[in-house]
């Protein structure tokens, strides 16, 4: 479903999404008594609520790539919402190591200023962030959830599992000193045995199956872009062997011919 556009930057939402809505609308109406929520309609608002106000921040993360991106000459077809987050899909990734590190940075960095607004907005509550109780149901309570998601937001998103920002990060590092494909290749890798033990932990230690399938579908997607960048290097390589056949490189001479 396409909502708007920002800058040219068109807003998708997957189908997938409602359904989370409707799971944490459900959740918010039943209530959990024993923290205090009341449930009802009061319960399906505030849970609407918070989960309007989360996706508003993983669209900033986005924004925060995409307008650093085209400050590049990076063209940005969409943004897309899904239940396990947000993604921007560029029309390419700059193969210039510095380039991709600031636009990547750039996502976690809009995390990071919206938490440090809403510290100095709303404070913290007590004993965060080792303890979730202070998130009452009001206003400050509100803002001090979202400064926590921010900051696990803007964390989370630099652990080097490729293609997260913290994968692609490790990547650009790596392409400092090796190939482009080379340093895909070991930051995907890397990125695969990351992705595999967070699920692994996500199910067994935390009970979080979102967080699973999150880690399962990044697995995925960094074997998809590493099979994506050998494929284009392959393609140039092709392209710059065909060039050569037609237009050969005629020698300089050392000494220019004499006019005679």
């Amino acid at each position: 479903m396409n909502l708007f556009r920002v800058r040219g930057i068109l807003l998708s939402v997957h189908f997938t999404f409602f359904l989370l809505l409707a799971v944490v609308a459900w959740d918010g109406w039943k209530g959990i008594p024993e923290e205090g929520a009341v449930g009802g309609w009061v319960g399906v608002a505030w849970n609407i609520g918070i989960l309007m106000a989360f996706f508003t921040c993983v669209v900033l993360h986005e924004f925060g790539h995409s307008f650093t991106a085209m400050h590049y000459g990076v063209g940005v077809r969409r943004i897309l919402l899904m239940p396990i987050g947000g993604m921007a899909e560029f029309d390419s990734i700059p193969r210039e190591p510095a380039k991709e590190f600031l636009i990547t940075l750039a996502g976690p960095a809009v995390n990071f200023a919206i938490a440090l607004v809403l510290m100095v907005a709303v404070g913290v509550p007590q004993g965060w962030p080792w303890t979730t109780h202070g998130y009452t149901a009001d206003a400050a309570g509100f803002g001090r959830l979202l400064l926590t998601w921010n900051l696990a937001m803007g964390l989370f998103n630099l652990v080097p599992v490729f293609p997260m920002d913290g994968g692609r990060i490790f990547r650009a590092l790596l392409a400092t000193k090796l190939p482009y494909v080379r340093a895909t290749f070991i930051a995907a890798t890397v990125g695969k045995v990351l992705a595999v033990a967070g699920a692994a932990a996500a199910l067994f230690g935390f009970d979080a199956p979102l967080t699973a399938v999150l880690f399962a579908f990044i697995f995925f997607a960094g074997e998809v872009e590493y099979r994506a960048v050998k494929r284009r290097e392959i393609e140039d390589a092709y392209w710059r062997a065909a060039m050569a056949r037609i237009y050969p490189i005629t020698p300089i001479p050392d000494e220019p011919p004499v006019l005679r």
